[in-house]
């Protein structure tokens, strides 16, 4: 029931908001559209306090009804019930980032990320490929919307690339779950899991799989979706974008390819470990040599997604472990630099050049202290939570292949220099007379919320990372000693 609720309540809240005709009915909405995604937060709490990690089964399973084709039930495991709190922590937060830049056409706005809640959480609750297949794709005609009707000047490109990229890696994805369910008569991952593929089947249905992620993680020459997407994109898009879309790929790979591809995953290690490092050092030169700051956080985007894509093929429990706690951290510290650069910075000057910036700290301390905070994250730096992810992530290819290890760990050297030298350049370098003559002030209640619940996060996970290790620790366990590819590594 609870798991239906979290579905259910974002469809209402679509038909509250699309039955509003009162005065200030833009208003409303915006309250309807807040309380749901609040209510469905306090929800997927509740559902993470009451679940035993002492179990690598799907809990809280519910099974609505049978078709001829595949089985349409949800439930939540160790690994999904992360994503299902980063979908509920995040979107809030993006219903409130645009809670005054969108001003036309608002309850359509609403809408759709009420859809997109929804969507977002079957997926990472199916516990059928077929249904998680459906839902993946389900996804791109809301993010279609979103950017083509809510973006900026380029929106009408950027949504197409969007929609056409990841559609054409999708179909890779149907082919290979079309030839699972004809080869194996059922869709359902208990069942596939425990009968298992020919070594020659492995290897046909991972090449389909992992095309399809590459895309939606995206590696190199796969990304230029993303960066369009996240310029073009309003500040709500691109939360959800970089918080919980580039997530998905994560998510399947624990979910398609190492329970039931396990020695394909394990002989195509070195190949997936080497597209990822060449997206390391691609997106990370990138970065540095990039001029607009939504441009620059989405380069990071795509060298950290790289990094934790590395520790999901690390086969060791430290590696998936990290994987997930920098999906997590990612998701916080993306998310809050979005808020900084598209939200904050951008209402207040109209411009996302960086060499329009300087000595923004004089005029916006709190922005200033806020900013460094998720810049450290954005680092790696100690006592946050993306430290910790990138160690653990790199500590399975620092451990087999050392040369690949060391290249792979240039991100954080990139990282932090592309970071700081953004920092540095906004928040400090003297005063600037055009800033002070727009009036600059410092963050409002509504801005100082977002940004410190996302630095709390970071922080505190940061310091205390067994809170999400001890519970992973088990899921991890059985990803590797339930398989015999990986254990026997």
């Amino acid at each position: 029931m609870l798991l239906s609720n979290l579905i259910g309540l974002p469809i209402v809240g679509v038909v509250g908001v699309a039955s509003i005709t009162v005065y200030r009915h833009d208003y409303y909405a915006k309250l309807i559209s807040l309380a749901v995604s609040v209510i469905n937060f306090i929800i997927s709490l509740f559902i993470f306090i009451l679940f035993h990690n002492s179990t690598n089964h799907f809990q809280f399973v519910q099974e609505h009804y049978n078709t001829q084709y595949f089985d349409l039930y949800l439930g939540v495991d160790g690994i999904s019930i992360y994503f299902v709190l980063l979908t509920t922590i995040i979107m809030p937060i993006a219903l409130l980032s645009n809670w005054n830049s969108i001003k036309e056409n608002v309850k359509s706005y609403l809408i759709v990320m009420l859809l997109l809640e929804s969507l977002l959480l079957i997926v990472f609750m199916a516990a059928d490929i077929m249904l998680f297949y459906i839902f993946f794709e389900s996804i791109l005609p809301p993010l279609f919307l979103l950017i083509g009707i809510f973006g900026s000047d380029n929106k009408v490109s950027a949504s197409y690339y969007l929609f056409l990229y990841t559609l054409w890696g999708s179909l890779f994805l149907l082919l290979s779950i079309l030839s699972t369910s004809s080869i194996m008569g059922s869709t359902d991952f208990d069942v596939l899991f425990q009968l298992g593929f020919d070594y020659k089947v492995q290897i046909f249905l991972f090449i389909g799989i992992f095309i399809a992620f590459a895309v939606k993680t995206p590696t190199i020459f796969l990304n230029n979706w993303l960066l369009k997407a996240h310029v073009e994109s309003p500040l709500g898009g691109s939360i959800v974008l970089a918080g919980i879309v580039l997530k998905l790929s994560l998510y399947g790979v624990f979910r398609l390819i190492l329970p039931i591809l396990p020695q394909a995953s394990l002989d195509y290690t070195f190949i997936v470990y080497t597209i990822s490092v060449i997206t390391i050092l691609y997106a990370s030169v990138s970065t540095i040599r990039t001029t607009d700051i939504k441009e620059l956080i989405a380069y990071s985007s795509v060298c950290h997604a790289a990094v934790y894509l590395i520790g999901v093929f690390s086969n060791t429990i430290q590696g998936l472990q990290g994987s997930i706690i920098l999906g997590l951290a990612h998701g916080f510290v993306s998310s809050g630099l979005f808020i900084c650069a598209g939200g904050i910075l951008y209402d207040r000057t109209h411009t996302r050049v960086l060499y329009y910036y300087r000595g923004v700290a004089q005029l916006m301390p709190i922005f200033a202290i806020l900013f460094f905070i998720l810049a450290l994250g954005n680092c790696g730096a100690p006592l946050t939570l993306n430290f910790i992810g990138e160690f653990m992530s790199l500590y399975g290819i620092i451990e087999r292949l050392p040369i690949l290890g060391v290249l792979a760990a240039t991100s954080i050297v990139f990282s932090a220099a592309y970071t700081i030298y953004m920092y540095n350049r906004i928040s400090f370098g003297g005063s600037f007379t055009k800033l002070i003559q727009l009036g600059l002030v410092d963050l409002n209640k509504r801005e100082f919320l977002l940004l410190f619940i996302l630095v709390i996060f970071t922080v505190v996970l940061g310091v205390y990372p067994g809170i999400i290790i001890n519970l992973l620790d088990y899921s991890m366990n059985s990803v590797i000693f339930n398989i015999p590819a990986l254990s026997c590594i």
